[in-house]
């Protein structure tokens, strides 16, 4: 009976507890602790990608940890694909654009070391104009910069960020320029859509109706209904009634101008596509602790699990976390107490009991979250990061947020590289 009891016993302790990534016993409900210092330290590290839903911090912790990682020696570029202008604010910057640029005032912060720190900011039609510039001759790329169809497909079309997001990363990547690029998704789901680019793209190409839009291009103009029969000049003429004629023709000729390119548009995707799955990128996810942010935050751990992508782990951002021993209850019934005195002494006391206590509930709330997202989820690492008094202005404030990040106040500088970042403009 005793052996029995003492069985059950070591059952329950070995059920409160695993094992994380480092060895160390956990209780679960809890997170193994994400190391990201080790992440952006370790050479091999080339990618990071940042994904959340809008407003957790997001662009904020892309910007943080590029610093870190410039401080201790590494050649960083911070690509956002948010269209916001936060990330330049926060780097001191008046604006960004499609080229890298370099942060003038991280120069102090990297010169130890000999890290060097780039920002830009993706412009989804400037870096389609790039492509049709560098793979076609110069007839044939003014021909279709100037098509109205690629005009509108290059600005608007769904997809088309998400798609130039993938080329861009895969230009910066193939410069060797950098030896960390770190990329700052767009808010909500769509920040994943960029995994789909390859696949989306080939079907949009591939489609039926592409390929009966492209038609008379590649008959040769009106004789093409000859060619494609009965059938395809019924279709013809519907699709001419609904499009318009001219938009029809803008079509055709564009894609007849473009079809030499497809191919390579495919290959590059399908590359970059191929990079993100190395071990050589790491995935953050960045959340905040809130019911709807955290929901979001499993759907991206979801998706990149089924996807095999590498996971490095969780951001939880903004948490508010206490250690005081004053319970939420027993403050209230004080400042109650204090609040019937009158005297404006007892007010303020009341009033900051009260504060006091809807932070000690703030905190048991968030823990309450996190523990749940833990035991969905009990192999994926978090780091949590407190939230900040004031908005991020400066780098002096990115650097707050990648000692949080990173766990190293005041980080020392690491050894130095011997490549260094090329200042100007990406070949």
């Amino acid at each position: 009976m005793t052996a029995a009891r003492s069985g059950a016993r070591s059952a329950a302790r070995t059920a409160k507890t695993a094992r994380t990534s480092t060895g160390k016993a956990r209780t679960v409900g809890t997170s193994p602790a994400l190391d990201l210092a080790s992440v952006i330290a370790d050479p091999n590290t080339a990618i990071i990608v940042c994904c959340g839903a809008g407003g957790v911090g997001k662009t904020t912790t892309s910007a943080a940890l590029a610093l870190a990682a410039a401080e201790i020696g590494r050649q960083v570029v911070v690509m956002t694909i948010d269209p916001a202008r936060r990330l330049a604010q926060s780097l001191g910057l008046e604006h960004l654009d499609n080229t890298p640029r370099d942060v003038p005032a991280a120069a102090e912060l990297t010169a130890a070391s000999g890290g060097h720190l780039q920002a830009m900011m993706l412009d989804m039609k400037r870096t389609f104009d790039e492509i049709v510039e560098a793979h076609s001759e110069p007839a044939r790329a003014r021909q279709i910069l100037e098509n109205p169809f690629y005009q509108a497909l290059s600005s608007s079309f769904a997809g088309t960020q998400e798609y130039m997001a993938m080329e861009k990363l895969g230009q910066l990547q193939a410069t060797g320029n950098w030896d960390l690029i770190v990329v700052d998704t767009p808010p909500s789901r769509s920040a994943l859509d960029f995994l789909d680019a390859p696949h989306r793209m080939s079907r949009f190409l591939d489609g039926t109706m592409i390929r009966l839009l492209s038609a008379p291009a590649r008959a040769g103009g009106r004789a093409y209904l000859k060619v494609v029969g009965a059938g395809l000049a019924i279709f013809g003429r519907i699709i001419t009634k609904i499009l318009g004629g001219q938009l029809l023709k803008d079509v055709s000729h564009f894609v007849g101008a473009l079809d030499t390119m497809f191919g390579g548009f495919r290959q590059r995707a399908q590359a970059t596509y191929d990079l993100l799955r190395q071990p050589g990128t790491a995935f953050l996810v960045v959340a905040a602790p809130e019911p709807d942010a955290l929901r979001e935050a499993s759907y991206f751990v979801d998706r990149l699990s089924s996807d095999q992508m590498p996971l490095a782990g969780l951001v939880l951002n903004r948490v508010h976390p206490s250690t005081a021993t004053l319970t939420a209850s027993r403050a209230e019934g004080v400042a109650e107490g204090l609040a019937s005195g009158g005297s404006r002494t007892d007010v303020l006391a009341a009033s900051l009991l009260q504060i006091h206590a809807e932070r000690i509930r703030t905190d048991a709330q968030e823990q309450r979250l996190a523990r749940r997202f833990a035991s969905a989820h009990p192999n994926v690492a978090v780091r949590s990061v407190p939230a900040a008094a004031t908005d991020v202005h400066d780098l002096a404030d990115l650097r707050k947020i990648g000692a949080h990040l990173t766990g190293v106040p005041g980080r020392a500088a690491g050894r130095p590289r011997t490549r260094r970042a090329t200042a100007g403009p990406i070949a």
